[in-house]
């Protein structure tokens, strides 16, 4: 029986995309019709306007009604497919959103379900533990730092009041010190020594002479 009436199993189901398509091709073929009845019109009114009245002139005029009533017609036809057009996009995009909207709720399902096996292998307690680990590494590197950076050679303890009281004492001095004058602990180091008693003898050129000269 498939063989001589055929088969419909073959045949795609229509959708919106399809439907669409289809009455956009009607509008647009309408519209055509349409501004060719509107051209002929125009021609009729054109040849009306140039006859007196009289058989002529009213068989244009009844041509032009006939016309017009077509155009009317069509128009009506535009109209109505326009109309369905619009709604079939009204169902498109109604279905869109719907797809869009179940995709939406899939994936925050999906991801729901995901985080749920993450937050399953998580342990607080684990975390808090690292948490102290840290601390007490920390703790332990800033110790180690200060020992390394302990000074070697230097008293533990310095009487800040003994450095104050020298600090005023350089101070002092140096306020006494008169333009040209040496600071006090450099003039020990500018002195001369103690066994110097007397200026050096200057070498003379008569050491030549004989000595009996010398004794005379």
């Amino acid at each position: 029986m498939n063989r001589i009436f055929g088969s419909n199993k073959g045949k795609p189901k229509p959708n919106l995309n399809d439907a669409i398509s289809s009455t956009d091709a009607r509008v647009g073929n309408m519209e055509v019709k349409i501004k060719k009845l509107d051209a002929e019109l125009g021609a009729f009114k054109a040849q009306m306007s140039k006859l007196r009245e009289g058989p002529g002139k009213a068989a244009i005029q009844q041509r032009a009604l006939r016309t017009l009533k077509q155009k009317r017609m069509y128009e009506a036809q535009l109209m109505q497919l326009q109309q369905q057009t619009w709604n079939m996009e009204q169902a498109q995009m109604t279905t869109e959103n719907l797809k869009n909207t179940m995709a939406t709720v899939d994936a925050m399902r999906i991801a729901n379900k995901e985080m749920k096996k993450q937050y399953k292998g998580i342990n607080i307690d684990k975390i808090e533990s690292i948490h102290f680990d840290m601390e007490d590494l920390i703790e332990q590197a800033n110790e180690v730092q200060e020992s390394l950076g302990r000074s070697y050679g230097v008293p533990d303890e310095v009487d800040e009041a003994d450095l104050q009281a020298e600090l005023d004492a350089l101070g002092l001095d140096d306020e006494l010190i008169g333009e040209g004058e040496t600071p006090s602990y450099l003039q020990d180091s500018q002195a001369l020594p103690d066994f110097v008693d007397a200026a050096p003898i200057e070498e003379s050129h008569e050491t030549d002479k004989p000595t009996a000269e010398v004794a005379r």
